[in-house]
């Protein structure tokens, strides 16, 4: 939710914005429309020279629509407004577009004839690149909205500011690391790629360009003239490749006062910022701020889900295993009571099957010890005996086994 400051903030800065409209007037006389007088302001907005004056006639001043119009006033008694007239203010670099709205008015004599043609007009050139900017900062928080991916919505934020500023400049956003001692590239679409891999990972302290400064400081930093600033000193031949004159930057900051980043607005030419500029930059730094802290909300979120994910998988691992272990012991319980109930009706048919009373193991002479013990092997001889017939007639057999084995041990045993 948005503070009451912050909402008196932005209203601020809106305002600012829109600044103060230029007054236009002109009063022309007769057919050939001959200035009477004229204010700075329609002299330029028609694109005449500086020298032009009153006494001459419009058409050695102005384009042929502006004539025509004029004209059709004139003729006709009825007024008309045009908008968004286009002009081209000053020459060379120091020319920039601007924009008028202009009625053409018609005055008459005592007697009601029309003898001639009021213009007057207000500049909108400022108004015009608000609602502009107003539009594009619309467009952005419905980004912001729609959860777009930071890298797009700053990307497009300093594309937008570069394209409808009304004096040429380069954004760029920088985004601060999780501990706030180094800042890192976000978006800087107009800069060249040497020097935005050069400053990717400054670190924030005072006297470290403009936007190192302003990340420590948590405040703006104008720096005019980048040649001749001390905060400069390290970067200024990085500056002078990119032929950067200016940085003037606007930390970024959460609703909490944490660091997210730095706004950083650079010019060509050494510029001292108007109003407008520092309206402007604090109205993009706050949005930035909104789209970054978005961001950090949603990396949050997909962590914990993340983290959330693996715990289940890993329960449901833990399940599998056990549910797994679970039907192994029972298999083998009930392997095991099978073998008990097996060995015990074994015990039972053995105990109640009729065997001799002596051994049968003392060979030819006989043996008259009790009967204790059956041996038997995997040939299906058997016999009974007393222990110590028995545990020699075991010997016998594995000997007799081993020793023959090179003979065919088997088939001697069998042929014994």
């Amino acid at each position: 939710m948005t503070s009451v400051s912050g909402q008196q903030h932005a209203a601020d800065d809106m305002r600012t914005l829109f600044g103060q409209s230029t007054v236009v007037f002109a009063q022309l006389t007769g057919a050939e429309h001959v200035v009477e007088t004229a204010n700075p302001a329609f002299v330029a907005a028609i694109g005449a020279a500086e020298h032009a004056g009153t006494g001459i006639p419009l058409a050695e001043m102005a384009d042929q629509r502006l004539l025509d119009l004029i004209g059709q006033v004139f003729r006709t008694g009825d007024p008309y407004t045009d908008r968004d007239v286009r002009a081209l203010l000053g020459d060379g670099p120091h020319a920039r577009e601007a924009f008028f709205d202009l009625t053409y008015e018609p005055y008459r004599d005592a007697d009601g004839a029309v003898i001639g043609v009021r213009v007057i007009g207000v500049e909108t050139t400022q108004v015009k690149h608000a609602q502009r900017l107003m539009a594009e900062h619309r467009a952005l928080l419905e980004q912001i909205a729609r959860q777009a991916p930071l890298a797009d919505v700053l990307d497009g934020m300093a594309r937008s500011i570069e394209d409808l500023a009304p004096d040429d400049v380069l954004v760029s956003v920088l985004l601060a690391d999780p501990d706030g001692l180094h800042l890192r590239h976000g978006a800087a679409p107009s800069l060249p790629d040497f020097y935005n891999e050069a400053i990717d990972g400054i670190a924030t302290g005072e006297g470290v360009g403009s936007c190192g400064t302003a990340a420590h400081r948590r405040e703006p930093v104008i720096v005019t003239d980048i040649t001749s600033d001390p905060f400069w000193r390290d970067f200024r031949d990085l500056a002078g490749r990119a032929d950067l004159a200016a940085c003037w930057s606007t930390p970024i900051l959460a609703r909490d006062g944490a660091l997210l980043g730095t706004f950083a607005m650079y010019h060509r030419t050494p510029r001292v910022p108007q109003d407008t500029d520092l309206a402007l930059a604090h109205l993009f730094a706050g949005t930035a701020a909104l789209a970054i802290e978005r961001h950090h909300i949603e990396q949050a979120q997909q962590a914990a889900e993340a983290r959330a994910q693996a715990a289940n998988d890993e329960l449901a691992k833990t399940v599998r295993s056990e549910q797994t272990l679970r039907a192994a012991a029972e298999e083998r319980a009930t392997a095991a009571a099978e073998l008990t109930a097996q060995m015990h009706a074994a015990a039972a048919v053995q105990a109640a099957a009729p065997h001799p009373e002596h051994c049968q193991l003392g060979g030819a002479s006989g043996c008259t010890e009790p009967a204790e013990l059956k041996v038997a092997d995997s040939w299906g001889d058997a016999a009974w005996g007393c222990p110590v017939h028995v545990e020699e007639a075991i010997l016998n057999v594995r000997s007799v086994f081993i020793a023959s084995e090179e003979l065919g041990g088997l088939t001697a045993y069998l042929n014994r």
